[in-house]
């Protein structure tokens, strides 16, 4: 079964190319439950475009930031990119293009929500990514992918200082200021194996700094850090991505 060309169509339109090989791009957002249930014994899913398109993303992202922050060392220059090309930040991507609606899951996978999993829609962003890079070249893949990163460029500016999370950023700035790391507490946990939310707190010492949930542990103490963070911080804390922020500040000190 061929992907309905209307969502082709407005796939290229939020891409800005138009395909000169549409069988690519139909490649590309073919997953392997689809791939496997329509034709099991050649199944051709999108998966060596994901891989070809992981390494187009990074390197785009790389030269973007390079541009766009030349006086920034290498450190700083590595999380804004690893901050730009996670799981969350290409899943986030790809529904900013309304590449969920477009992808072709196999039934299971659709009825069991595979559009909404991350790591489905980051995978479906690479190979389209590697799609167009071998369609239109490295100028059509540029002009897509920087496109899209421009909009986690304007809350930096001369001076911001950026951190690749909240944890790490709380746990930095603790360290500066002279203090103990920040603990994190489990306080509860509910609801079925497949759908668990967990409730995490922050803590320094006695005091708790923040206390949030999530649908993982990694998640709700990312989540908990970030309270914290907003309480010493408030709107001088600016979102680049999913998992990134920066400061507005000249140190990442305690106010």
């Amino acid at each position: 079964m061929t992907p309905d060309p209307k969502k082709l169509d407005r796939l290229e339109k939020a891409v800005g190319h138009v395909f000169k090989d549409r069988d690519l791009l139909a490649k590309a957002l073919t997953h392997s439950s689809h791939a496997y249930e329509t034709a099991p014994d050649s199944p051709e899913d999108n998966e060596q475009l994901e891989f070809l398109g992981d390494s187009v993303v990074g390197l785009i992202a790389a030269e973007f930031f390079l541009r766009a922050f030349p006086e920034r060392n290498e450190g700083e220059l590595s999380k804004l990119k690893a901050s730009a090309t996670s799981t969350l930040a290409l899943a986030q991507l790809a529904r900013g293009i309304k590449l969920d609606k477009a992808i072709r899951l196999g039934r299971g996978e659709d009825k069991g929500g595979g559009r909404k999993k991350i790591s489905i829609l980051a995978g479906a962003f690479e190979a389209l990514t590697g799609a167009l890079y071998l369609d239109g070249g490295f100028d059509a893949a540029r002009a897509f992918i920087c496109g899209l990163l421009e909009a986690s460029r304007k809350p930096i500016r001369s001076g911001t200082q950026t951190i690749n999370n909240a944890k790490s950023a709380l746990q930095e700035i603790c360290q500066k200021a002279g203090l103990p790391a920040p603990a994190y507490r489990l306080v509860s946990e509910k609801g079925p194996a497949h759908d668990r939310t967990f409730v995490i707190e922050v803590r320094l010492g006695d005091r708790t700094l923040g206390r949030s949930k999530g649908g993982s542990k990694k998640s709700a103490e990312q989540a908990a850090a970030e309270k914290a963070l907003k309480s010493f911080f408030g709107r001088k804390i600016k979102r680049i991505s999913p998992e990134a922020f920066v400061i507005e500040a000249d140190d990442l000190v305690l106010p």
